[in-house]
């Protein structure tokens, strides 16, 4: 089961950004009400570390219970730890260092100082989820979320940027990593965008999630809007198939709204 899209459009970047950060505030603090914790998949690019920065920045931030969450990484660039290239470093500097963070909960994807090659570094990350979903589930035997593979965590958020190409992730339109099916991480070597090697959660592993959060802001990202809107293969258009489990939700300015298909806006999708 996954939902369809739900398209929230804003004036700007901007304003984009801010409603993300009070959107994912109040959405985490609702998940720890009801489960103690609560899980995040957090992404790079401009939308997604600026996102960041703008929850850094909010006045409801102490909120939540930052340590009580836990943060994975929707991908990362296959360089050493320090690289300022980095999401997890950008995040860091973004976020993660300006909360009360529990560092054992901070699950950053390997490196080049621990690991020869992108593979390597995926089957490490992927044995990590593997082992943080095994120990959840001995926590909570009343398990309520019987779709998601053992294989994985309860992902409670997944947030997503999109490029120009509708990449998703490190997840490239018709190479190998859109067309897994059973890896839950793979291992990128010919990005197009560089650096060219890098770590990725996989589609079947985005789609466990109870949200997955699109962030888009542009009008060079448009037409990957407007195509991932309108159903286009995932296997061209990365960003088609990324889908909640309970919410699909599309958060964009108007810029990058410019081509949503147009029965969609008739259903009303919310602009703020």
């Amino acid at each position: 089961m996954s939902a369809d899209p739900r398209v929230s459009i804003h004036p700007d970047s901007t304003v984009l950004m801010a409603a993300i950060a009070a959107r994912l505030i109040t959405k985490l603090v609702d998940i720890q009400d009801k489960y103690g914790e609560a899980t995040v998949v957090l992404t790079g690019g401009s939308m997604g570390i600026g996102s960041l920065r703008a929850v850094a920045a909010s006045p409801a931030a102490p909120a939540v219970d930052w340590a009580k969450v836990n943060f994975w990484w929707g991908d990362e660039r296959f360089v050493p730890a320090d690289d300022p290239e980095r999401n997890s470093v950008q995040a860091q500097e973004a976020l993660l260092s300006h909360i009360k963070v529990d560092p054992a909960r901070v699950h950053v994807p390997g490196s080049t100082d621990d690991f020869e090659t992108p593979e390597e570094a995926a089957a490490n990350y992927a044995r990590r989820l593997s082992e943080a979903a095994a120990a959840e589930h001995a926590a909570d035997m009343s398990d309520d979320h019987p779709e998601r593979p053992g294989r994985l965590p309860r992902f409670d958020i997944v947030l997503l940027g999109v490029g120009p190409d509708a990449h998703i992730a490190s997840l490239f339109p018709e190479q190998a990593g859109i067309r897994e099916k059973e890896l839950t991480v793979v291992g990128v070597r010919n990005s197009p965008k560089p650096p060219p090697a890098r770590i990725s959660l996989t589609l079947p592993a985005i789609n466990t999630a109870s949200e997955v959060w699109m962030m888009v802001a542009g009008d060079d990202k448009a037409g990957a809007v407007g195509l991932a809107l309108a159903g286009a293969n995932p296997v061209q258009v990365p960003a088609a198939g990324a889908r909640g489990r309970l919410e699909t939700l599309w958060l964009i300015d108007e810029d990058a709204a410019s081509r949503v298909p147009e029965q969609l806006i008739r259903k009303g999708p919310s602009r703020a």
